[in-house]
């Protein structure tokens, strides 16, 4: 188990169990745990999911990005999911985005 820490401070874990589920569900993704984990810490931004559930985006190049979805549970969490996507994110929708200079 690893755990990252959120941008608003919480814990969030990641156990083996969890991890298993999500490459037995995406076998494309077995090679992106780290990237999981720098995803919820660094995110490029936040979409606000169903239920409550958090979406931290993070761009693996230019028309590939990383998403994971999990919660924030008082003051531990689980990662409940993690896909990519081509899909375009649109701005408008972020929860918040990382600040940056450009």
């Amino acid at each position: 188990m690893d755990i990252a820490i959120s941008k608003a401070g919480i814990p969030i874990r990641l156990t083996d169990e969890r991890w298993c589920h999500i490459v037995e569900n995406h076998d494309d993704l077995a090679g992106y745990y780290d990237e999981v984990l720098i995803t919820v810490e660094d995110p490029d931004f936040i979409l606000r999911g169903y239920s409550g559930a958090l979406i931290a985006v993070r761009s693996l190049g230019r028309r590939k990005f990383l998403a994971v979805i999990y919660r924030e549970l008082s003051r531990k969490a689980v990662s409940l999911s993690r896909r990519t996507s081509r899909r375009r994110f649109h701005e408008h929708s972020s929860y918040g985005e990382k600040n940056s200079s450009s």
